[in-house]
């Protein structure tokens, strides 16, 4: 394996195992470039990117930054970028001596954007995985360098899909840079009449609107898993409120018996959405930990006529 100088460049969790990977492999990371730290929690206090914690635990060199373009960069072999959150000028992107890559969690050239996972699920598909491209002017539109092609689970969450993929991205990262390294890596630009947006969510994303079908609810509910998160509150017959929650993992049970109301517990316990009925098989309370449906119900209201309302 060629050890090469490597400058990384990342802020969220899902680029910490290939970080860890680089490390254990022996590459020198001459410094590692993350966002600032920001407020977070319940609390607001000020916290340092995931990016940032481990690097600093590993004892490298960490820069916070809200502008990587207004850094004088160390000399290094290459660039690796992943879920940084700052475009890169090509000053930047060129100067390192094998130039800049970038992991990005899709079959690129579906689903460039800030939420590629996320927009997978919501969409229904069935198949996803990595890309390795070059880094480029536009957003995720550089030249490809490898990819992965892993199934979704029929009930996977958002959350659970982007820690398989962040794992996957790791031989994906260090096999491109190996192919770097000794000449041999193989660039196809990507076909722009294939591109398609991931665009960034917000909580009022995950606003559920149970007259659309079964199946689209179910996959807002898996899709939109632990963020934004799909907010309910559930209400008793005459409208007041029993509890509130966030769903977690639903799945399709077909229709039961006559019209109920768009978000009413039928008599089966599952929950009306369009023509269909959907069976909500995982939740966390507002407060608690994400628990079975079964568990929920042990000590909780779940009867025929409680309905359930979408809230930010």
């Amino acid at each position: 394996m060629t050890q090469l100088r490597i400058i990384f460049a990342g802020s969220g969790e899902f680029g910490v195992p290939t970080l860890a990977a680089l490390h254990d492999q022996g590459h020198e990371l001459v410094c590692v470039v993350t966002q600032p730290d920001r407020p977070a929690g319940r609390g607001r206090g000020v916290t340092p990117t995931p990016i940032s914690q481990w690097a600093t635990q590993a004892g490298l060199s960490v820069i916070p930054t809200d502008n990587i373009n207004a850094l004088s960069l160390p000399d290094a072999d290459l660039m690796v970028a992943i879920a940084f959150g700052q475009k890169i000028a090509r000053a930047v992107i060129e100067k390192p001596r094998l130039g800049a890559i970038n992991l990005h969690a899709s079959r690129l050239p579906k689903y460039r954007g800030a939420a590629p996972i996320n927009w997978a699920i919501l969409n229904g598909d069935a198949i996803t995985g990595n890309s390795i491209i070059r880094l480029a002017d536009r957003m995720d539109a550089g030249a490809i360098l490898a990819q992965s092609e892993i199934e979704i689970s029929r009930t996977e969450t958002a959350g659970e899909l982007h820690d398989r993929l962040s794992l996957d991205g790791v031989t994906l990262t260090l096999r491109t840079i190996e192919h770097l390294a000794n000449g041999t890596a193989i660039e196809t630009p990507q076909d722009e009449s294939l591109a398609t947006i991931a665009p960034k969510l917000s909580r009022k994303s995950a606003m559920l609107d149970f007259t659309q079908p079964a199946a689209v609810v179910c996959r807002a509910i898996l899709g939109l898993y632990p963020w934004p998160g799909c907010r309910v509150r559930l209400c008793d017959v005459q409208g007041l409120e029993v509890a509130r929650m966030r769903l977690v993992r639903a799945e399709v049970a077909g229709e039961d018996g006559p019209r109920w109301e768009p978000g009413e517990i039928t008599a089966a316990g599952t929950i009306q959405s369009g023509n269909e009925t959907f069976r909500l098989l995982e939740l966390q309370p507002d407060g608690g930990k994400a628990m079975s449906m079964a568990d929920y119900r042990r000590g909780h209201r779940w009867q025929a006529g409680l309905r359930l309302q979408a809230i930010e």
